[in-house]
């Protein structure tokens, strides 16, 4: 028996993988389906099952392709109703899995359909859970994705009884939530991406015996607004999807220059995905940035809209990871990339665009002058724990809401986040508004920290 955990980092996502006398089964996939294939071969089993916890918001699922490939059978637990043929398992069914078998437990309260799956190994014994996004490491999934059909007051009190049930389970069996940390689908999510029930019954603030009442108002407060691909994602996952081999051979195509440039004039959106030290020395005017370094497919969920005409500009050879990883988001209006990437536009003459950065110590001495004004694009709670006096405070996803709380166009803007990614992307969107007198700080936060710029610390009461 074994069980692989297949985590991918960039959006806090974990895969699971369980095989036993030549057959296997997938929890939770994700879109690009060939990599569960390839694994299968590897270990010398047939993928027999496809596990889903529940429709998810922040990602599109690999379970139709999967199945379409290798004839699995796609399991969902009470509650779904889907577009496409799936088996709907009741509670406490049990599922083969070579000389494994795996229960089901309905756990309501993310949403109303979500389902853990209890394995028990070879001797009969229960080994570990696989939650979903009904129980994270030090957290539980947030109640208020579902929608208006039912209030998050409503999904929390169910949870708060699917929690009683998994609270019931031997301190020993391992938990294998669906995400780990930096993951929009909880609060406060632990940084391991695994745990056990023991540990989580002391540990994890939502287990603790505490009045249903109380609970409810727990996790249904300080929630962040989610991003707004979420309802996408979870509608794409219900409904159905376009199989991702006829979306790569639609995206992956080479756009000439001079194309390309057409391309543009119509409407078509550049996005680049080059790393922001390439971006920043030279770009096709009008280029939105969001990196394949960073967690690349939230910031185009988030940044961009799914409906858009993609053209992208990515590193030779990156092509492919960037459609791929667009598609796990619902992304899959790419219409090409441009051929020979960037050098190619620069060498045909073609005009480009560039950013300015400068490090902490010359904000230092810019720091004086009565014309700049300095934009903080990290999140509210990021700006409250420390910043530059007199900054502005605009959170990059939230940045075309709030465009008006940025001065004039002839303002010298100073742009940082945390650590230059952000602030990057935020630059790259004020040059398409016409914000063009802007200047990114290397290093963000932590470098102009270092120095002796004035900052506001905030104010703790004494006690």
């Amino acid at each position: 028996m074994a069980v692989e955990q297949l985590y991918t980092s960039c959006l806090s996502e974990a895969a699971y993988f369980i095989f036993s006398e030549g057959e296997a089964a997938v929890v939770d996939p994700l879109r690009d389906y060939h990599q569960y294939i390839a694994l299968a071969e590897e270990k010398g089993v047939k993928i027999k099952y496809i596990f889903e916890t529940h429709f998810h918001a922040d990602f599109v699922s690999g379970h139709i392709d999967l199945a379409s490939k290798t004839g699995a059978q796609i399991v969902y637990g009470p509650e779904t109703t889907t577009n496409y043929p799936v088996y709907i398992a009741g509670e406490k069914e049990r599922f083969k899995i070579g000389n494994l078998q795996l229960e089901v437990l309905h756990t309501p309260g993310h949403t109303p359909e979500s389902t853990c799956y209890l394995l028990y190994d070879e001797h009969g014994k229960q080994y570990c859970l696989f939650t979903g996004d009904t129980l994270f490491v030090g957290d539980v999934g947030r109640p208020d994705l579902f929608g208006a059909a039912i209030s998050k007051e409503d999904m929390a009190d169910r949870m708060y009884d699917s929690l009683q049930k998994l609270k019931q389970l031997p301190d020993e069996v391992i938990v294998y939530p669906a995400h780990g940390p930096g993951s929009a689908c909880g609060k406060s999510l632990g940084k391991e991406t695994w745990s056990t029930m023991g540990i989580q019954k002391k540990t994890n603030y939502a287990l603790q015996e505490v009045p249903k009442n109380d609970f409810i108002k727990n996790i249904t407060s300080g929630l962040s607004t989610p991003p707004s691909y979420f309802a996408q994602n979870a509608s794409i996952n219900k409904e159905g999807y376009k199989p991702l081999d006829e979306v790569m051979h639609k995206s992956l195509r080479a756009v000439p220059v001079d194309e390309f440039e057409l391309e543009i004039k119509k409407g078509t959106i550049v996005l680049d995905t080059r790393n922001e030290e390439d971006f920043e020395k030279g770009f096709v005017p009008g280029s939105v940035f969001i990196g394949l370094n960073g967690r690349f497919a939230e910031w185009v969920g988030t940044i961009l809209n799914i409906d858009d005409q993609i053209l992208l500009v990515t590193a030779p050879g990156k092509e492919q990871e960037a459609v791929i990883r667009m598609a796990r988001v619902g992304y899959e209006n790419v219409t090409g990339y441009l051929e020979g990437g960037f050098e190619a536009w620069r060498n045909s003459g073609k005009l480009y665009d560039m950013v300015i950065s400068i490090d902490a110590e010359e904000l230092k001495l810019d720091y004086e002058f009565d014309n700049i004004k300095i934009v903080d694009v990290r999140k509210e709670s990021e700006y409250e724990s420390g910043h530059v006096e007199g900054a502005i405070n605009v959170v990059l996803q939230n940045l075309d809401r709030d465009i008006n709380r940025i001065p004039d166009k002839d303002a010298h803007l100073y742009i940082h986040c945390q650590g230059g990614f952000r602030s990057m992307v935020a630059s790259s969107l004020l040059k398409r508004k016409g914000y063009q007198n802007l200047k990114n700080i290397y290093g963000g936060w932590v470098s102009i920290s270092k120095t002796n710029i004035p900052v506001e610390l905030p104010k703790f009461s004494e006690s």
